[in-house]
């Protein structure tokens, strides 16, 4: 377990808040995630590490199964034009590489720069499934305690139901 997974454990074990971590092979997509995750209750999530044309970052998190329309979510958060930022960006920002980004790697953004923003429907979940600041595990906690923990790290989430592409779109 690398030092930042350790400091991880211990913010949680330090606000009284439960968690399962579980070790798999390594998943990059949700695709894959979706084999490992099919055996560990909750709800699979994936995250969108955004920029926008003022250079805004923006890390969503959303259930797996949803696609996001991204027109919809800059209306919602009123943004400019959203593309998808670096993996230089990321690593730099939050801690992480692609496949491993997670709404917990806002604790590495000491500076402030990411918001975070969370589906709404992930808030009521009583299990949560992301990935502990690395790809070859999944921890899982309730969406309430995910709220809790980066309000900790200063990164209290903008809490929104993300809208959806449509079917046929």
């Amino acid at each position: 377990m690398s030092d930042q997974e350790t400091r991880l454990h211990n913010d949680l074990d330090s606000l009284g808040i439960r968690f399962e971590q579980v070790d798999h092979p390594a998943v990059f997509t949700v695709l894959e995630s979706s084999q490992i995750e099919k055996n560990i209750a909750g709800v699979a999530t994936k995250n969108l590490f955004l920029k926008d044309a003022d250079g805004i970052f923006s890390l969503v998190t959303v259930p797996a199964h949803k696609r996001v329309d991204l027109n919809g979510l800059r209306k919602i958060m009123m943004a400019k034009r959203f593309s998808f930022a670096s993996a230089e960006e990321m690593k730099a920002l939050l801690g992480v590489t692609p496949g491993s980004v997670t709404p917990l790697a806002a604790m590495n953004d000491s500076g402030g720069k990411v918001q975070v923003v969370l589906d709404e429907i992930l808030t009521a979940q009583p299990r949560v499934n992301i990935h502990p600041l690395r790809n070859t595990a999944t921890i899982s906690l309730s969406g309430l305690a995910l709220v809790r923990i980066l309000a900790h790290w200063g990164h209290s989430p903008l809490i929104i139901p993300v809208p959806a592409k449509a079917e046929n779109g």
